[in-house]
């Protein structure tokens, strides 16, 4: 309630959010485990006095840089500047609470893009044990970048015993929140994925190769780093969702449907593609063309979509686990919010008091304060549709109940009469 509300009309803030983020994953789970292929198949290729390899490695090095530093970055830094406007206040939280992690991770990203942009410049130009060192100094680069940023996004849905541990112990605060408890499970999870995306990827640049002989190689080679990945992540996801919050379990898995369906959707996109792996790229790699392999890396597309579209939801009705819900108000301002209301406690709000005269401009305020965050109005979850044929008495009813009806909602916080105002206003949506 301490910063304005960006309006994205149609799509929301939420939906802008989860795009770039999407790609984001996609593109730097490639970056990390993509390293660890360079590297590995570097060291292979010096070791059998491979030159074909190597200058299959120097093409494939380059669609990597391109990728990964420069799409990568730049969906990075938009999801910053997306987060930032959308969700301030969580964004706020996880920058005072994690100051020094962020600090890390930058270093070493900044030791991840200079690594590779050596390591692309001076192929042919040091000697290949040198030159693979680099690869590998990459790789560290990258995936302790993963190790931080791990603790700080699990943190969000497994606090622990974060919000029990007060902001005077800043030291204790951190180490509790960072090593929550699905940190682990989750670290190995996106390993497993990053093992996975970098198989797919290569599959692209290998089914492109001319040669027969080293082609069919390349792609049954590429096509086994899914097989550790297809191990891990069964058994790293049973433990995962053993350990989130019972709700967040509740709502993957029946509580709510759309979540549900996506969840889904996520195991069998990942089955579809053990399958095909298994079937083309493994058992069949002369046979595997480069459509085959382009078609495997949309489903790992849409895999990573539907995933992280739930790994997202289940967090509802929070942003920062009991401790900050998705509009962005603290757990503990409750009953402050609802001693003096919402528009007193809102700094960013036209309407401060409430009259016949302005109450439909004030239930309008009220939802850009505790709804908007999720809402729209006519486009993607649009409060309109939602509402139509709800009487005013009936939407005040949800109103007062959204936790219990619907409990991957906020409560509503504020007074009797901007509860009343807001359910006045959404009436006249569709009046």
């Amino acid at each position: 309630m301490n910063y304005p509300v960006w309006d994205i009309p149609l799509i929301g803030g939420g939906l802008l959010i989860g795009f770039v983020a999407i790609i984001h994953v996609f593109i730097s789970h490639f970056a990390v485990g993509g390293g660890i292929y360079l590297a590995l198949t570097e060291r292979k290729a010096i070791k059998e006095n491979n030159k074909a390899l190597l200058d299959f490695l120097k093409k494939h090095s380059r669609f990597f840089l391109l990728l990964t530093v420069v799409l990568g970055a730049v969906s990075g830094v938009g999801i910053w500047f997306t987060i930032g406007l959308v969700h301030p206040s969580a964004t706020s939280t996880l920058i005072h609470s994690y100051v020094f992690g962020w600090a890390i991770e930058w270093v070493f990203f900044i030791v991840e893009i200079s690594a590779i942009l050596i390591y692309y410049a001076t192929w042919d130009k040091l000697d290949p044990k040198t030159h693979n060192i680099i690869g590998w100094i990459y790789f560290a680069g990258a995936y302790l970048s993963l190790v931080i940023i791990n603790g700080i996004l699990t943190f969000m849905l497994t606090t622990g015993s974060w919000t029990e541990i007060p902001f005077t112990e800043p030291s204790k605060k951190f180490w509790l929140g960072f090593f929550n408890p699905s940190y682990f499970p989750s670290l190995f999870i996106r390993t497993g994925v990053a093992l996975a995306l970098a198989g797919l990827y290569s599959l692209i640049t290998a089914t492109r190769l001319k040669d027969e002989d080293l082609r069919a190689e390349l792609v049954q080679y590429s096509g086994k780093w899914l097989v550790p990945a297809f191990i891990l992540i069964p058994v790293a996801g049973i433990w995962y969702i053993s350990i989130i919050p019972p709700l967040a379990r509740e709502i993957s898995m029946g509580g709510a449907p759309a979540v549900t369906v996506f969840a889904a959707l996520s195991v069998v996109f990942s089955l579809i593609i053990a399958l095909f792996a298994w079937l083309g790229p493994i058992k069949t790699p002369r046979q595997t063309s480069f459509a085959f392999a382009l078609g495997l890396l949309v489903i790992g597309f849409m895999v990573t979509a539907v995933t992280e579209w739930v790994r997202e939801a289940v967090r509802k009705p929070y942003i920062i686990y009991e401790y900050m819900y998705s509009n962005s108000i603290l757990k503990e301002s409750a009953d402050k919010i609802n001693s003096l209301g919402t528009l007193n406690v809102a700094k960013w709000v036209s309407v401060k008091e409430i009259n016949d005269e302005n109450k439909l401009k004030a239930g309008e305020e009220i939802f850009k304060v505790q709804c908007q965050s999720c809402h729209t109005i006519d486009g993607y979850n649009g409060i309109k549709k939602l509402v139509n044929g709800w009487s005013e008495t009936y939407i005040d009813f949800q109103l007062q109940h959204l936790d219990m009806l619907k409990g991957f909602m906020p409560p509503f916080y504020g007074t009797e009469q901007e509860r009343k105002a807001l359910a006045k206003w959404l009436y006249n949506l569709n009046k």
